[in-house]
């Protein structure tokens, strides 16, 4: 099983807030859970408002091995998050790992 954790800093952009951003992502990705063969698990998590964080959105998902992750990466539902992403991504940072 493979983990992958992907976390971004958004900005405002495209029509929305810093904020509004970041739930439109969340469905964007929640959408891809049931769609994307070899999904084990998939979570999208907002930083809570007044506390301390660096980045805005984290995602947390479990492959069955790297071949389904290979097919994420292509699918287009998340070819549609990253086009989404692009012009209000201010930072990201990931990790790949075997579970």
């Amino acid at each position: 099983m493979i983990r992958h954790i992907v976390m971004w800093k958004l900005k405002d952009g495209e029509g929305r807030t810093r904020e509004q951003n970041a739930l439109v992502l969340k469905e964007k990705l929640e959408a891809c859970r049931d769609a994307v063969p070899g999904i084990l698990h998939l979570e999208v998590g907002i930083a809570q408002s007044g506390l301390d964080s660096t980045y805005d959105v984290v995602l947390v998902s479990d492959f069955t091995d790297k071949a389904a992750l290979d097919g994420y990466q292509i699918h287009p539902l998340h070819l549609e998050v990253k086009t989404f992403l692009a012009p209000i991504r201010e930072a990201r940072q990931a990790v790949d790992y075997e579970v």
